[in-house]
């Protein structure tokens, strides 16, 4: 199980998914979270730093969708100034929405990358696809019994991650 929760890599935040570090990993389109991954959960909308990023990969030719387990308010509200692909209540990790928004950008599981913060849910989902996995640390997370349990879970495989890659980020 936790080879499939493997990341490719770690970075320290989604502002290192660079059109450099995609064109160097062969990815065309991306399928990124929302909550804790471009912006904590309370943020309602977008930011100046995500339009930005969202923009510089959109000039590089890399599409972006928005693959979300938060409810539909949430994510059409954030995407709201975005007009991204996004599916709310993706089920992640099962796949069927994130198959779909690979199809509408036309890209396959070869040049696509999952962008989250979890690995029970979002580098699972990318890793049963074969997609790159990119992950990043949450920005803020929640302090609930169940968000404590998923990331006490998570910790070996961050761990083990580190160690094969000396201890840093990617």
């Amino acid at each position: 199980m936790r080879k499939f929760l493997m990341p490719d890599m770690i970075l320290p935040t989604y502002r290192d998914v660079t059109p450099q570090l995609c064109r160097e990993l062969g990815i065309r389109a991306i399928l990124s979270d929302i909550d804790n991954t471009l912006a904590p959960y309370e943020q309602p909308q977008s930011d100046e730093e995500i339009r930005a990023w969202l923009s510089a990969l959109n000039e590089a030719g890399i599409s972006v969708a928005l693959i979300s387990n938060n409810h539909a308010d949430r994510v059409e509200l954030f995407n709201s100034d975005l007009h991204l692909i996004a599916y709310p209540d993706a089920g992640k990790p099962f796949g069927k929405w994130m198959r779909r928004a690979m199809r509408e950008m036309g890209c396959d599981a070869g040049n696509t990358a999952m962008l989250g913060d979890q690995l029970l849910t979002d580098a699972l989902a990318g890793n049963l696809l074969g997609l790159r996995v990119l992950i990043v640390p949450p920005i803020r997370d929640k302090k609930t019994a169940f968000v404590r349990f998923k990331r006490w879970l998570e910790r070996p495989v961050i761990r083990r991650y580190h160690k094969k890659h000396g201890g840093k980020c990617s």
